[in-house]
């Protein structure tokens, strides 16, 4: 499992121009079954993304497709972790 944060580089207006590009990225990846959760840091200077990548190669690669990182609007930071302890029905997430 990993987590993706992503830091804003580039101004809010920048952020907004590629948005639903980057919402459409986002479900691509929710209906192929990799990102588990995301959403919008607060205060909004990026956001964080949960993958249910295979390895960090493939979320190297997942993460290359987003129009922010595209675009360089936003720096990114994939932390790899192993969920040890979960609530019920999480693991259904865990490869």
């Amino acid at each position: 499992m990993f987590i993706i944060s992503l830091k804003y580089i580039k101004p809010i207006e920048d952020v907004e121009k590629e948005l639903n590009a980057h919402i459409k990225y986002l479900e691509k990846y929710y209906s192929l079954q990799k990102f588990v959760c995301s959403g919008r840091k607060n205060p909004r200077i990026g956001g964080v993304i949960l993958c249910n990548g295979k390895n960090i190669e493939e979320v190297e690669k997942i993460v290359n497709e987003d129009p922010f990182y595209i675009n360089k609007i936003a720096r990114y930071e994939i932390i790899e972790f192993l969920p040890t302890k979960f609530a019920d029905g999480f693991e259904r997430f865990i490869n």
